[in-house]
């Protein structure tokens, strides 16, 4: 019998996450032949998510959780469940019921036909504002652009992995994490399932639209070094104007003598230069962050308390 890990990220999810369990469990009571153990990982929850997921296990056998010193955000908690995996398959799944429980069965039997991962992907974004749906877009088009990994459009956390794909995804232990290009970057033969956007019932969405875009931010400068030599070519061009600039002013000068006209023009030459400046100041921040956190050499989470057996992975 083949033994599956199901990994659930939890942040507030006190009021849904026993609606979750029993969903969930009504579509695993279904499917023969494997073994399903669940593992809760409190990402530092302000609400009585621990408390429930204490009760959960103190009345389900196949019931673990993690809970961490405090909020490590859901990449640590994705990190944590797979680092504390050992189920011969891994599910990824949110407590939201956003990531239909439903779809397990299918997922299984593509890794019954030989895929090492099958991935849950969104055909459609209904029930979002228009302004995150569009931004949603644009970065799955320009991270593809500008990165070597491709992800497919509308990819989400939802998955099933095999032993090999979690072993590969756990030697990346950066602490700046970005698991939809890791997941990409690994490799491995993977089958997407397209699934129609579903509203949270319960609870609200922990993503406010600004930590999504430092979310994508971080993705794109995780994977590329395009945004790099996209300042080397605009300090490239700008030079190359700026040379013939001169060169047009001087024989100008030469010709007509000295004009005095011009300070509009200046003025926009030195704002537009100072923005590029801002510009690749901040890009180069971001790649100097990313070396700075990876420098420091910090855990990537801390676990307070656990039900498992085994402390330390």
């Amino acid at each position: 019998m083949n033994t599956v890990d199901i990994i659930v990220p939890c942040y507030n999810e006190e009021e849904g996450l026993s609606v979750f369990y029993q969903e969930t469990q009504k579509i695993l009571d279904g499917i023969p032949n494997y073994q399903f153990t669940y593992l809760f990982v409190n990402d530092g929850s302000r609400d009585e998510t621990l408390r429930v997921m204490k009760t959960l296990a103190s009345e389900h056998a196949n019931v673990k959780y993690l809970s961490f010193s405090r909020n490590f955000g859901k990449e640590a908690a994705m990190y944590a469940g797979l680092t504390y995996s050992v189920g011969d398959l891994v599910i990824i799944m949110d407590a939201d019921l956003q990531h239909p429980p439903a779809m397990i069965p299918d997922m299984l039997k593509g890794i019954e036909e030989g895929y090492d991962c099958c991935a849950a992907r969104r055909s459609s974004r209904e029930g979002e504002g228009k302004i995150r749906s569009a931004f949603s877009n644009l970065f799955y088009k320009l991270s593809n652009r500008m990165t070597d990994v491709r992800m497919a459009q509308g990819a989400v956390d939802f998955r099933i992995m095999t032993r090999q794909v979690v072993d590969s995804i756990l030697k990346l232990s950066e602490v700046e994490r970005f698991s939809k290009g890791i997941f990409a970057w690994v490799g491995f033969n993977t089958k997407w399932y397209p699934y129609e956007n579903i509203e949270r019932a319960i609870g609200t969405t922990k993503w406010s639209f600004w930590g999504l875009f430092k979310y994508a931010i971080s993705g794109i400068t995780s994977f590329s070094i395009a945004p790099l030599r996209l300042v080397t070519g605009m300090g490239c061009i700008i030079s190359l104007f700026a040379f013939l600039y001169i060169v047009a002013t001087l024989i100008k000068t030469m010709i007509t003598g000295i004009d005095v006209p011009g300070y509009v023009t200046l003025l926009c030459a030195v704002l537009f230069l100072g923005g590029i400046i801002e510009l690749s100041v901040g890009i180069l921040g971001e790649y100097i962050a990313h070396i700075y956190m990876e420098a420091k050499d910090r855990p990537i989470f801390i676990v307070k308390e656990t039900n498992l057996d085994r402390k330390n992975p």
